[in-house]
C-alpha cells in the first residue's frame, strides 16, 4: 500500500477558523481575516473540537493518491458517500497481468498461501483467456461492420475486457484518487481506525489520519476511533483494548 497525500486546502485552519467565526461576528470578512493569526486560528480550532461543532471544517479538503490496494477495500471506502472518488477502471485497463494483496493471515500459513498463489494464478489463465475468445469474436464482428482493421482490434479488446473482468478477484489491485472534506474525514477515520475495521481499510485510514495530522494538526487532533474521546460504542463487540489505543494516537 501506498498513500501520499497530494493536495488540500491551502491554510485549512486558517479557512477553517474563518468560517467558523462568520458565524459569531458582525464585522465583514475582509475585517475577519485582517484580525485573525495563526495563533488565534489554533485556538478557535481547539474549541471548536471541544465543543463537538463540526460544520465549519467541511470547507477544508484533503486529497489522497491510493495505490496497492485491493477492489475488497474499494467496496468499503465508497460507502463512505461524502468523498469524491477516482479509481483505476477494469474496463478500459488491462488486467492481463494483475498484482493482487495478500491478507497478513493467508501470507503467515504456508499451505494457505499456496493455495491462495494458485487460485490467483488461476484467475489470471481465465481472464486471459476469455479476453483473447471475446477479442477475436468482437474483432470479427467489427470488421464485417466494416470497421478500420486497427480500430477493430482495439475496440473488441475494451470490450473484452469488460465481460472478462467478472472472474477477476477481490483481491485484484487497484489505484484511486480520493478527495474528503475534513468532516468527513472525522467520520471516516472514527468507523476505519477502530481496532474492529478490516485489517486493509484500518491501516489505509491510519496512513491518513498521519498525514492529515502533518497536515492541520489542530483540525485533527481530536480524530482517531471514538474510544479516544468516550466510552467504546462496541459494546460487548469491544476489542478490551481502549487504553492502548489512547496511547497509540496520544489520548493516553
Amino acid at each position: 500500500m501506498k498513500v501520499s497525500l497530494i493536495a488540500y486546502t491551502p491554510d485549512p485552519e486558517m479557512v477553517v477558523a474563518a468560517a467558523a467565526k462568520t458565524c459569531y461576528t458582525t464585522k465583514t470578512i475582509d475585517e475577519l481575516m485582517d484580525n485573525l493569526d495563526e495563533e488565534s486560528a489554533e485556538q478557535f480550532i481547539d474549541m471548536l473540537g471541544n465543543i463537538g461543532h463540526e460544520s465549519p471544517i467541511e470547507h477544508a479538503s484533503f486529497t489522497f493518491a491510493i495505490e496497492g490496494v485491493s477492489r475488497s477495500l474499494l467496496a468499503q471506502i465508497t460507502r463512505h458517500r461524502i468523498a469524491s472518488y477516482s479509481v483505476r477502471s477494469q474496463r478500459y485497463v488491462s488486467e492481463k497481468a494483475f498484482g493482487y494483496v495478500t491478507p497478513p493471515e493467508i501470507a503467515a500459513d504456508p499451505e494457505a498461501l499456496a493455495i491462495y498463489q494458485e487460485a490467483m494464478a488461476a484467475d489470471q489463465a481465465a481472464y486471459d483467456k476469455i479476453v483473447a475468445s471475446l477479442t477475436k469474436r468482437h474483432t470479427q464482428t467489427f470488421l464485417d461492420e466494416g470497421m478500420d482493421p486497427k480500430k477493430a482490434k482495439s475496440a473488441a479488446r475494451k470490450k473484452a475486457q469488460e465481460d472478462a473482468r467478472f472472474v477477476l478477484p477481490n483481491a485484484c489491485e487497484t489505484q484511486m484518487v480520493v478527495t474528503m472534506n475534513a468532516r468527513s474525514l472525522l467520520n471516516f477515520f472514527r468507523h476505519r481506525c477502530c481496532n474492529r475495521a478490516q485489517w486493509e481499510i484500518r491501516d489505509l485510514a491510519c496512513q491518513m489520519l498521519t498525514l492529515v495530522r502533518e497536515a492541520a494538526p489542530h483540525l485533527f487532533a481530536h480524530a482517531g476511533p471514538p474510544c479516544l474521546n468516550g466510552p467504546c460504542p462496541e459494546g460487548s463487540m469491544s476489542c478490551g483494548k481502549m487504553l492502548e489505543m489512547r496511547e497509540k494516537y496520544g489520548r493516553g
